[in-house]
């Protein structure tokens, strides 16, 4: 997760100001004023042209907190009560996991190399002489000027300037993705392409005008919740790095939302570990040179979509989310299952999965028990009950360590992937044409793992601290 931003600070505030007004019994009321509530006339600007422009953009951030695309929207003139209307009565979820919200997509230009005043218009003339599509001109006072229709964005120009004039200027969400699956229209405007889109997520905290958004399921939950409904929640180890509070108290706290039960996956956990071992012991045994995990289900979507030659590699276990609701599916048949992660591509394994129902995000979590008025405790000193090896799968290493801990004669040799970029993608590349440099590889598409997801409350620092307590690592 990147440092924390205004666009966030933004977005968790119009989550909780909507499910307050939900509590209240006065979205349906109320929401088409928001708008102006949260930009009003006097107000200092976010960056924006004007008022009018800032209030169009918190308008049509709303709709994918309320479960809807974008692209979904009938007309501008549609009020935001008419979409609250029918967030409120749908019966079947939003398919799509990401939108970019086009109103706030339109300040990157696809131009990646600019000459900044920087330029002292030498007679050496190393950008002209090395462009090798005669893309540089000079101004009349002499400085260089690229001509964006010719520039191939090779960054010769860059490398030759001897003043570093030139300067490279990235697509924030384009440079992250590490799929090239998010790629501008004919308008400028950012698009999703989800047949090759892994949802690591990396692009939602990576845009400076937060218009890339998750397709929530708020307004799904909520008013089955106030129905009655029954609710059970399972939450992702790594929650513990997310709130300084114990298990029991988050725990408490997610009840008091509505759910019957919340249960942690760190005992689904174990389920994998188990299932997982024995199946890297019979594939090493078989002569397979080497095994990666399979519970990072963006890294499932880098295999299935991008990365074909390691499928074979690849765990056939399930991940911890799906024996935990297995669980919870016994134990409460008529409940609906709401898994609680910091995780984009966990929407899909959800949307896949015929066991669970719905997904909320770590901050959404933090959103409802702000929207909700529900305030955890100081820290007590109850003890988790949850396996140890279970809730170290948040972490990187943490299935290798509960694997070898498992099965010590195993005889494992580990690799650690952690954070699906590039450069990381192209080293599993190399290990799929044999040269691992270990038999069971851990993959997980987070630097750090889980503690630093997409949709975390706080940022990576912050999280691998309190997990480190959590885990008993820091005494202090």
């Amino acid at each position: 997760m990147a440092f924390v931003n205004n666009t966030m600070i933004v977005r968790r505030d119009l989550m909780a100001r909507l499910i307050k007004l939900h509590k209240d019994g006065t979205l349906i009321d109320e929401i088409d004023r928001m708008p102006i509530l949260m930009s009003p006339k006097n107000a200092l600007s976010r960056g924006r042209c004007c008022i009018y422009k800032e209030r169009a953009v918190l308008k049509y951030k709303m709709l994918p907190i309320l479960g809807y695309r974008i692209d979904e929207e009938e007309d501008e003139l549609t009020p935001l009560s008419i979409y609250a209307q029918k967030a409120l009565k749908r019966q079947e979820t939003q398919k799509t996991i990401l939108t970019v919200v086009d109103e706030a997509c339109t300040a990157c230009v696809k131009t990646n190399y600019v000459v900044t005043n920087l330029c002292k218009g030498c007679v050496g003339r190393p950008c002209f002489m090395n462009c090798p599509k005669d893309a540089i001109t000079f101004m009349e006072n002499g400085q260089a000027h690229i001509n964006h229709s010719k520039c191939i964005n090779c960054g010769i120009c860059k490398e030759a300037c001897p003043y570093h004039s030139i300067v490279y200027i990235p697509i924030p969400c384009e440079e992250v993705c590490p799929v090239k699956a998010i790629q501008k229209d004919e308008n400028g405007i950012e698009h999703i392409d989800e047949s090759k889109c892994i949802f690591c997520g990396k692009c939602i905290n990576a845009c400076p005008f937060g218009s890339i958004y998750e397709i929530s399921q708020l307004f799904d939950i909520l008013p089955a919740l106030k129905k009655g409904d029954k609710f059970v929640a399972i939450i992702a180890p790594s929650i513990r790095s997310q709130f300084n509070n114990s298990i029991t108290q988050i725990t408490e706290a997610i009840c008091k939302i509505g759910f019957i039960e919340a249960i942690e996956v760190a005992y689904g956990a174990m389920e994998t570990t188990r299932l997982e071992g024995a199946e890297l012991n019979e594939k090493l045994e078989e002569g397979q040179q080497f095994m990666t995990t399979s519970c990072c289900p963006s890294y499932v979507e880098l295999v299935e979509k991008h990365l074909h030659e390691m499928k074979p590699y690849v765990s056939h276990t399930k991940s911890p989310m799906y024996y935990t609701a297995e669980m919870a599916k016994a134990k409460y048949p008529d409940a609906k299952i709401v898994f609680i992660g910091p995780c984009v591509a966990k929407r899909k394994e959800v949307a896949d999965n015929e066991m669970i129902d719905y997904m909320l995000t770590f901050e959404e979590l933090d959103t409802l028990f702000t929207g909700l008025s529900i305030v955890l405790p100081e820290m007590d000193n109850n003890a988790d009950s949850a396996p140890f090896s279970g809730r170290g799968f948040a972490r990187a290493g943490g299935v290798i360590s509960a694997v070898a801990e498992m099965y010590p004669n195993v005889g494992i040799k580990p690799v650690q992937v952690s954070n699906l970029n590039k450069k990381n993608i192209g080293l599993l590349r190399a290990y799929a044409k044999g040269k691992s440099p270990g038999n069971f590889i851990e993959v997980m598409a987070c630097e750090g793992g889980c503690i630093s997801g997409p949709c975390a409350k706080i940022d990576y620092s912050q999280a691998a601290k309190l997990f480190k307590k959590a885990m008993g690592d820091d005494k202090s």
